[in-house]
């Protein structure tokens, strides 16, 4: 990518920052594979604490922790709700149902806001006609939806309703980050309203690689042997954990700049002939085609071919994501091209 490029695909197309990279070089590692990685084990311990839970695993990505939190909670044969738009169902190749051989019920909502008597009319009633149903899933901020931030007391309503039908919940939070910082809840808030939790570290943040599942250490301790069988048990890890380690130093408390930069560009965008973007919630902006001679891998193509990366995010749709990479001036550019493009 040239340096005049201003890549707007997503927020986990970051390069780690010298001071990140230096990080990585000098950390202590160890085969975490043996025995336990210490740099590994700060991180963990480090998230476990930020999410108010007993303890938390590193994996590899967001994919697989939120497959053994599947793999955790369920049974072969039954079934898991979850948001009908949500990166579970429509982003992780049916893994779901291949690895843990569970079906998923999705279940629209509005922007992702999930409410609980939704859930509860998904929930199987427990005949010899039906899978049972053995988890409920929520995701927040919600990908699909613009990165929404799903309001606290919809998540605790949706744990009340868990708890009374004794179904685990899970959060795939993996730009939970996100959401804390805007709004008043703080992590550990979001994440008292589930089981277990996925965060990860490539989005928004900065990192490389690498997610992490959180959740009580019962759980967690089984998660290591799921992990296992699932090819994610890595050696010196430390090397990665180390970025993590940086970027809740340095990258955390800078997220609302990505969040007002991504406000900015939904404005401008608004303002295009033949275009719409709402405010967003956080750092995605969905972007709408109102033309009928314009589409999205048309515009996308072009936008490419001056510079400016952003993906199609299904018919008529294009979705643009800001992070620590793309400054000012970027959005400036990019919005500048995309005036070209659809002028």
């Amino acid at each position: 990518m040239s340096r005049s490029t201003v890549d707007l695909r997503s927020d986990t197309v970051t390069r780690p920052s010298p001071g990140m990279r230096r990080a990585m070089a000098e950390a202590v590692v160890d085969d975490d594979v043996l025995g336990k990685d210490p740099t590994v084990d700060q991180l963990e311990r480090r998230v476990a604490k930020l999410l108010g839970k007993e303890s938390a695993l590193f994996f590899p990505s967001g994919t697989q922790a939120n497959q053994a939190a599947v793999l955790l909670h369920t049974r072969p044969g039954s079934e898991a709700v979850c948001e009908a738009e949500s990166h579970l169902f429509h982003y992780e190749l049916a893994d779901v149902a291949w690895l843990a051989g569970v079906q998923l019920h999705p279940v629209s909502s509005d922007r992702g806001h999930l409410v609980a008597s939704d859930v509860a009319r998904a929930v199987r009633p427990g005949d010899r006609h039906h899978p049972v149903t053995t988890l409920v899933c929520v995701e927040n901020t919600h990908n699909m939806h613009g990165g929404t931030v799903v309001p606290l007391p919809l998540m605790c309503e949706i744990r009340d309703l868990a708890v009374e039908r004794a179904l685990p919940v899970h959060l795939d939070g993996a730009r939970l980050w996100n959401a804390a910082a805007a709004s008043e809840p703080s992590l550990a808030d979001y994440a008292a309203c589930a089981d277990t939790v996925t965060v990860c570290m490539s989005k928004g943040l900065g990192c490389p690689i690498g997610s992490l599942l959180a959740g009580p250490a019962e759980l967690i301790e089984e998660a290591w042997s799921i992990r296992k069988r699932l090819g994610g048990g890595m050696r010196q890890v430390g090397i990665l954990a180390a970025a993590g380690i940086w970027a809740l130093d340095h990258n955390l408390e800078r997220l609302s700049e990505d969040h007002v930069l991504a406000s900015t560009f939904a404005r401008e965008c608004d303002a295009l002939d033949g275009l719409s973007a709402s405010s967003p919630d956080t750092n995605i902006v969905m972007i709408h085609i109102e033309r009928d001679d314009l589409d999205e891998a048309a515009v996308a193509s072009r936008l490419e071919d001056r510079g400016v990366w952003i993906l199609p995010a299904g018919p008529g749709r294009l979705r643009a994501v800001t992070h620590l990479d793309v400054d000012d001036e970027g959005i400036e550019r990019a919005i500048e091209v995309l005036s070209e493009c659809v002028s």
